[in-house]
């Protein structure tokens, strides 16, 4: 049996006391000899071409030093894969807090000031604010040159609205509603959400007089940015360099350019550098929210609880543009049919335009919409053959080596043995009070792959230090490099050193996202402990003419086993002659068959009076890898559950007529202290995975059942069925009236 000093202890993070005591550089920290401050004008209304702009008074204000409009980047467009944004509005705006113009001043107040005096005529057009009506023959076309963007997966026949279909199929999904006794069918709806990070965008931008950059900006994918930003401004990649800060939130969200292309444009013309920061409404109506969608499911079931037949689909509400996907569309909809057997399945996904806000991702993108209709679904079809709801579900729950919904064999799941812990652990079947109701919720989550590289030298001191340009948006992945190097190396993790790379000296690679952190980074600074240790003993077995099997290491130095000599790590670097440096790479970036599992029971009570749902208790049981950190192992399951809990009751980035309502925290809720249930965990360790050490991931599962969970509790406790988010008390209450 290994034993292990380091992996499997609780460990702080190695950068928690930057950031306690305020030495932790975020990018509206940086500032720059000659910096202005960037503003920006957004469009007042849905959907309209500018007729014209006139900035005179503006240019006139002192301390303006540029305006900028869309004639200064015309035929510009960014994306993270679909290129259909521009940089600034041209001819058309299509959202309320689109970017029309952007000041550059000496100070904030004066570009505040000058944004009031841009005067901007518009010809008002109608809009289209719903998908589904964006999706008639009839709607009008928001982007007829949709066929010529850049990064489109699939040109259309004809220009739509409807501009990504994808779909993902197994069996013969007609052939399996035939065989079928039951035919269950429900639409569900979910709403959009901010990811609600205590930072808002941020970006500094310094052009140089060759027209390469120096960029300072929130961003966990640092590469990536700089990617986006060059082929938008049709400059070569490796002129931009993107330098380390730390990230104040993430959450899916920081992942996007936002306003770093417009920054560069504004720098550009006005010569010097220009710092752009959100204030938090313009968070509101112009980031990247969570999508919000309409969501159909039909399922054909045996008398006897078999499904046989299963399709969903997706309609995801996109905005106004795509250009805040990695994929242009969602992955999330191809997994969210369960951890279930099901023989003919056919998941399909439309994102589609319309004069809203432009969405993006967020924790765990498109798995809690799908899931939250699925597993509320679910329930319903158990309920309509008079079964329970666990039984339905371990009836037909995956086990290892089964076959996915949408095909490929999943090595590992342990679905039945999470969801029979669950039970236990919440006391599913003990008798509950009158208006106290259970709900289950399943899902499963593969670790998606990456690139990612670690460097690591010890120098002539013998202290231990890592390098790599992965940004770490808040997870604690360095912490974890940190735990992997003092294991393998066996020196103190407070003793490692840490050092955050630009695009410049690092090495390019995927970034961070999608619980890809461990798995990537994770195995690449394994790799780097790896070859340091084989230099050190080859080093030391030369110094101390023996073989290196007769040598380990223990406490920052080398020991012979039998001879009892001993040399420090700096006295091995010195006596070499020269530091130790190596590298550790990983490179896969398939999605692997094992996934970890996530079984949730939620306990509401509800008052029938008033429709208010109390969540007493949620139970979150999971089967993963081997755990490296238990302390941030636990923080990430409680800090997803929350956000599940605050995407479930109270959270609604709320759009009438297009416009965002809930334009401050004042309005928009999110999850507070006292919102806090009792929070029963269980993490069950299979060690398996394509983490070093056979750790898995565990960062969104969490997430995910939590809204369906709560549904379903609900419809136990008071018979009301709610299928839109959040699951309000007025909801509720109406559903209870309606009873009556």
């Amino acid at each position: 049996m290994t034993v292990r000093r380091v992996i499997g202890v609780p460990t702080p993070r190695v950068e928690g006391e930057q950031k306690v005591t305020g030495k932790a550089m975020y990018a509206v920290d940086i500032t720059l000899p000659g910096m202005l401050w960037g503003k920006i004008l957004r469009s007042p209304i849905r959907y309209g071409r500018i007729k014209s702009i006139d900035a005179s008074k503006a240019l006139a204000l002192p301390g303006v030093k540029t305006v900028l409009t869309g004639k200064d980047v015309e035929g510009l467009r960014i994306g993270r894969r679909v290129y259909d944004m521009p940089i600034v509005a041209e001819d058309v705006v299509r959202f309320i807090g689109e970017k029309v113009a952007a000041i550059a001043a000496e100070s904030e107040e004066i570009a505040e000031e000058a944004l009031s005096l841009i005067e901007v005529d518009y010809e008002e057009l109608e809009p289209v604010v719903d998908p589904v009506e964006a999706m008639r023959p009839s709607a009008p076309i928001l982007h007829p040159d949709v066929n010529g963007y850049r990064g489109l997966p699939k040109k259309l026949d004809a220009p739509s609205n409807a501009f990504i279909v994808v779909d993902w199929k197994k069996g013969d999904i007609e052939a399996g509603f035939r065989q079928a006794d039951v035919v269950v069918e429900n639409t569900f709806r979910t709403n959009r959400v901010h990811h609600a990070y205590i930072e808002p965008h941020s970006c500094l931008v310094k052009v140089g007089p060759s027209g390469g950059a120096e960029i300072w900006c929130c961003s966990k994918v640092p590469y990536a940015i700089r990617d986006q930003v060059a082929t938008a401004l049709r400059i070569a990649p490796e002129s931009l360099v993107v330098h380390p800060v730390f990230i104040g939130g993430d959450f899916g969200g920081k992942g996007d350019f936002m306003d770093i292309a417009l920054c560069y444009a504004v720098s550009r013309k006005c010569g010097q550098p220009v710092k752009m920061v959100m204030d938090y409404d313009e968070e509101f109506v112009a980031g990247n929210p969570r999508h919000s969608s309409i969501i159909k499911i039909k399922t054909g079931v045996k008398r006897d609880g078999t499904i046989v037949a299963h399709f969903m689909d997706f309609i995801f509400d996109s905005g106004a543009y795509g250009a805040f996907k990695p994929n242009g569309f969602l992955g999330g909809p191809s997994i969210c049919a369960g951890p279930y057997r099901m023989p003919h399945v056919h998941i399909q996904e439309e994102m589609v335009y319309t004069n809203q806000i432009p969405c993006g991702h967020m924790r765990s993108p498109g798995d809690p919409q799908g899931f939250f209709a699925n597993e509320s679904h679910l329930d319903l079809v158990a309920r309509e053959l008079g079964m329970d709801p666990a039984k339905f579900r371990r009836k037909n729950v995956m086990h290892d080596g089964d076959e996915l919904p949408v095909g490929g064999a999943i090595n590992l799941i342990k679905a039945e043995e999470t969801l029979k812990r669950a039970l236990e652990d919440a006391g599913y079947y003990k008798p509950k009070a009158k208006n106290v109701g259970r709900g289950i919720a399943l899902t499963q989550w593969s670790v998606n792959g990456g690139e990612g590289t670690i460097a690591l030298r010890i120098d002539k001191e013998g202290t231990v230090s890592v390098s790599s340009a992965m940004a770490d948006q808040g997870v604690g992945t360095y912490t974890v490099v940190c735990e992997i190097i003092g294991e393998e190396l066996k020196v103190p993790v407070d003793e490692i050193r840490v050092e955050t790379l630009s695009t410049k000296d690092g090495v390019k690679d995927t970034g961070i996202g999608g619980s890809r952190g461990t798995r990537v980074y994770g195995n690449a600074a394994y790799a780097a402990a790896m070859n340091a240790k084989q230099e050190i003993l080859q080093a030391a077995a030369d110094k101390m003419g023996c073989s290196s099997g007769d040598l380990l290491l223990a406490g920052g130095s080398v020991l012979h086993k039998r001879a009892e000599q001993r040399l420090t790590y700096g006295e091995l670097v010195r006596a070499k002659g020269s530091s130790i440096s190596v590298q550790g790479n990983y490179n896969d970036k398939t999605k692997l068959p094992d996934a970890s599992m996530c079984a949730q029971i939620a306990e509401v009570e509800v008052d029938p009076e008033t429709g208010q749902v109390k969540l007493r208790k949620l139970t979150t049981t999971h089967d993963t890898g081997t755990v490296l950190n238990p302390l941030m192992h636990q923080g990430q399951i409680e800090g997803a559950a929350m956000t599940g809990i605050g995407y479930a009751l109270m959270e609604d980035l709320l759009v009438e007529d297009g416009k965002v309502v809930t334009a401050h925290f004042g309005d928009y809720k999110i999850p507070t202290i006292r919102d806090v249930p009792v929070l029963k965990t269980r993490v069950m360790e299979t060690p398996q995975g394509p983490g070093p050490y056979n750790s898995s991931a565990i960062g969104e599962t969490a997430n995910v059942p939590v809204a369906a969970a709560v549904a379903n509790a609900v419809q136990d406790a008071v018979g009301v069925r709610i299928k839109s988010l959040p699951i309000s008390a007025e909801k509720v209450f109406e559903g209870i009236k309606k009873d009556r």
